[in-house]
């Protein structure tokens, strides 16, 4: 398929900075627009229109896929995500070269990194749609479209962020870090790190799995909703896929058995639940993990 730039010849009074619709006038029609989404093709303009608008303002952080509920749960707003998978229905595929590498795809990477207050080394990239908020760092890494990424966060080397994920401020995504991304099927969450979470290397965060504010999770640890959070002073199951806020969490395993034998399964093993004085202090906090023979 040819390519199909913004805004199409004969098209140019649409551009999506443009429209003044009311908010839940747009909601109304992308979710029109998604229940025909089969039909969907470049040259529906309309729809077309009111996608890219979704796009525009998820890029400068006016909208956003999830956030955290006055309550405390996370509340997903389906119609934008709709609007993405919309997206990808909407456009062509183009061609970009940069230097020697060629690259096919229907979305552009961002731009305007020095507007934005946003490092980015040479080696990184993020998709347009995705939001990067002031004093955030890129190493080489990856941030997908619908993502969210807050304040002062470290994306490190060879982190991914993948679509729709919600990261807080002052997080760190330590070398290697998955975040895992989801745009189906409906109504599935996405995962979020909450403010001042560390997350070691080589962690995988998973399938709308949550670390709660201030945690840190050991490197190598895994984390998804299938995945049990257990207590080691008590030994009782917390939560599943979900470190509460202050934790010291770590990869671990417990035994279960089956017809065929006794088998280790994974679990998250909560090892302390810090105190006040311990939360900001990151020598006290690599003491934690050394002494249970944990690195970050």
């Amino acid at each position: 398929m040819n390519g199909s730039p913004w805004p199409p010849p004969g098209f140019e009074d649409a551009e999506p900075r443009q429209y003044h619709g009311d908010m839940s006038d747009l909601e109304t029609r992308i979710n029109q627009w998604y229940d025909n989404i089969a039909d969907m093709t470049p040259e529906n303009l309309e729809a077309r229109r009111d996608v890219e608008l979704v796009i525009t303002k998820l890029d400068d952080g006016q909208l956003r896929v999830a956030e955290i509920g006055y309550q405390g749960d996370v509340v997903v707003h389906e119609w934008v995500r709709k609007a993405i998978l919309l997206l990808f229905r909407l456009r062509g595929l183009e061609r970009s070269e940069v230097g020697p590498f060629e690259y096919l795809d229907r979305l552009e990477l961002k731009r305007d990194y020095e507007r934005r207050g946003v490092r980015v080394v040479p080696g990184a990239s993020a998709r347009r749609g995705s939001f990067l908020s002031r004093g955030v760092i890129l190493m080489p890494s990856y941030v997908n479209i619908g993502a969210w990424v807050g304040p002062n966060t470290m994306v490190d080397t060879w982190a991914t962020v993948g679509s729709c994920a919600q990261i807080g401020a002052n997080v760190h995504l330590s070398g290697g870090v998955g975040i895992g991304g989801v745009l189906e099927p409906a109504n599935a969450v996405p995962v979020v790190i909450e403010d001042d979470a560390f997350i070691g290397s080589r962690c995988m965060v998973v399938e709308g799995a949550r670390v709660g504010r201030g945690s840190v999770l050991g490197v190598g640890t895994a984390l998804s909703p299938s995945i049990p959070v257990i207590d080691a002073a008590t030994g009782e199951e917390v939560s599943r896929g979900h470190v509460p806020d202050y934790c010291v969490a770590v990869s671990a395993n417990r035994k279960r058995e089956f017809a065929g034998g006794e088998f280790f399964l994974p679990c998250v093993l909560i090892i302390r639940r810090m105190s006040e004085g311990e939360r900001h202090n990151k020598v006290a906090l690599n003491d934690i993990l050394r002494e249970h023979g944990v690195g970050t």
